[in-house]
């Protein structure tokens, strides 16, 4: 009985770590694309960049500058250079940045590069003091696009 126990407790030790392992393999994965569009003076200059993801790791890339795929993981390798090996592939993203970006931009520049809100402007003191000391103010601006704007302070109009 105790050569039967041994033997049990020993197979038990053998099949444990691949028991294990196997509870942590994920029955679900993610693999996603993201493109990002570039513009620099309008569409003077633009820089596409085509990513590619697997569970929220970025592993391969192409990048308009470069005009080709590049791995960012040793994940990525083999894509890339298939890709690259690919003429057509390689041929349809370089022309991407007209074809998409470009066009993209042309479409809904009226309503996004266009778009103007006027910022909200409020100050106010940080902390109430007596009227004859000095408060500091503070000034927040929020709520205006673009992004992008450049507060003054006057005092008595100077």
């Amino acid at each position: 009985r105790g050569s039967r126990m041994a033997a049990l407790i020993v197979m038990l030790m053998a099949l444990s770590p691949p028991l294990a392992w196997a509870r942590k393999i994920q029955p679900h994965f993610l693999e996603y694309t993201k493109k990002e569009c570039h513009f620099f003076n309008g569409t003077e200059r633009v820089r596409l960049l085509e990513r590619y993801f697997y569970n929220g790791e970025e592993y391969v890339r192409f990048d308009s500058d470069w005009g080709e795929f590049r791995a960012v993981a040793e994940l990525g390798r083999q894509s890339a250079e298939y890709w690259n090996s690919q003429k057509e592939i390689l041929e349809s993203r370089r022309t991407a940045v007209d074809t998409y970006c470009r066009h993209n931009y042309g479409v809904i520049e009226s309503f996004s590069v266009q778009r103007r809100v006027e910022p909200i402007v409020t100050v106010y003191p940080a902390k109430t003091q007596p009227l004859q000391h000095h408060n500091l103010l503070v000034c927040s601006v929020n709520g205006f696009y673009p992004g992008h704007i450049e507060v003054r302070w006057f005092r008595n109009g100077h």
